[in-house]
């Protein structure tokens, strides 16, 4: 599972994410901290910590530096 979701992970980098106008405002990217976390924590620890910082990545925060735990 976790090769899995590295892998679309690495998709998204590679093909979706240059096609958009809007970055992302933290540091790393949410893309980047989720291939991160999931290579850490595992498949399920990672993809929640992954899907906590696409939810707080809205246009309302502020961003920053954000590493993994």
């Amino acid at each position: 599972m976790k090769a899995i979701l590295i892998k679309g992970i690495r998709f998204y980098q590679k093909y979706i994410s240059p096609l958009k106008s809007t970055k992302c405002p933290y540091f790393p990217s949410c893309s980047q901290y989720g291939l991160e976390a999931i290579e850490k924590y595992g498949a399920f620890k990672g993809s929640l910590l992954a899907i906590w910082r696409i939810l707080r990545c809205n246009p309302f925060s502020k961003g920053g530096v954000d590493p993994v735990p």
